[in-house]
């Protein structure tokens, strides 16, 4: 038996919530509705004008692992934050959560703890103004062998796959999952950083991963095609591959096995993290045996929760929704 069932690394990014209006954040310049990267300078002034703001752990792949630990698996998180009281506390906000937070803050260095702030209008749109601060300078350095060969899964978040040292992490942590016996795979997290690294995530794909999740745009951009085209390009190179499509059936192919499963529509409330936990809805499946398409359910209901409420992970008990539509 494992320590965990699942081990995730990512950025590890704490989420600064404000709410506001359209008058603030034109007087601040900050485009309604998106992401955008912002540098140390701006994030520290549009962190002081937050009122009443609020803070939370986030991050794609802790989000993941987050889900995961609301069904009960034991899970791990690799990443990096300062020794400083944003890092303090998304470590002590994991801890909590009931997953490891396997690397103690760092004390030296520049770069503060990231954070993502958030501000949230009275129509429900979040406007993010993101600084990947020290997460995003995750190092071979930072991957215990002792979690990663003890992991029965490994997730990794594409978005740490934008430096070389980032790369490096993720080929030590495959191969000591490997080593292990586990099973390793990533998630594309998005079209343009598969762009910037097409050749890399092709190999990464192709030669370390044993599944891979994305949406149609991300499988699109790595094999520069059409989805089918692509995505039968992908079983041909990994064993395991998603797709998620916005509300269309999402696609699920094992070894010649393809299922397709239904989404059931709804208007979102905030689509924040749906990805992250449909992850974790078929991790859940996936570390627990079900078929592919049972699997592939678990994310869709997961992911259906999560879109119904403000906040990028579960509020409801997901092992007792899966229960109550006799998946479980």
């Amino acid at each position: 038996m494992k320590k965990y069932q699942v081990a995730g690394i990512g950025n590890a990014i704490v989420d600064v919530l404000a709410q506001t209006d359209d008058t603030f954040l034109d007087h601040m310049g900050i485009s309604k509705g998106v992401m955008q990267l912002i540098g140390r300078d701006r994030a520290e002034t549009l962190y002081a004008a937050m009122d009443d703001r609020t803070e939370a752990p986030g991050g794609s792949v802790a989000n993941t692992l987050a889900g995961l630990g609301n069904m009960g698996l034991t899970t791990a998180f690799i990443g990096r934050v300062r020794d400083d009281a944003l890092g303090r506390f998304y470590a002590r906000s994991m801890e909590a959560e009931g997953t490891d937070f396997v690397n103690p803050p760092v004390a030296e260095g520049d770069l503060p703890t990231s954070r993502s702030m958030i501000f949230v209008t009275p129509d429900g749109e979040r406007s993010m103004n993101t600084y990947l601060g020290i997460s995003a300078d995750l190092s071979t350095e930072d991957v215990p062998l002792a979690v990663a060969e003890n992991a029965e899964l490994l997730f990794l978040e594409g978005y740490l796959f934008d430096k070389d040292h980032g790369k490096a992490a993720f080929l030590k942590a495959a191969q000591a999952c490997h080593r292990g016996g586990g099973r390793a795979g990533v998630a594309l997290s998005d079209p343009f950083c598969v762009d910037r690294h097409r050749d890399s995530f092709r190999r990464l794909v192709r030669d370390e991963m044993d599944y891979v999740i994305g949406n149609e745009h991300e499988w699109e951009a790595l094999y520069q095609t059409d989805l089918e085209n692509a995505l039968a390009q992908a079983a041909s190179e990994c064993a395991m591959v998603i797709c998620t499509r916005s509300g269309a059936d999402v696609v699920l192919i094992n070894r010649g096995e393809r299922v397709e499963v239904p989404v059931h529509r709804v208007v979102p409330v905030d689509a924040t993290g749906a990805g992250d936990q449909f992850a974790a809805g078929f991790l859940y499946g996936y570390a627990t045996g079900q078929s592919l398409s049972v699997a592939g359910k678990m994310g869709c209901l997961a992911a259906g929760e999560v879109i119904s409420h403000f906040g990028a992970r579960p509020e409801v008990d997901l092992k007792a929704m899966f229960r109550g539509h006799g998946l479980i």
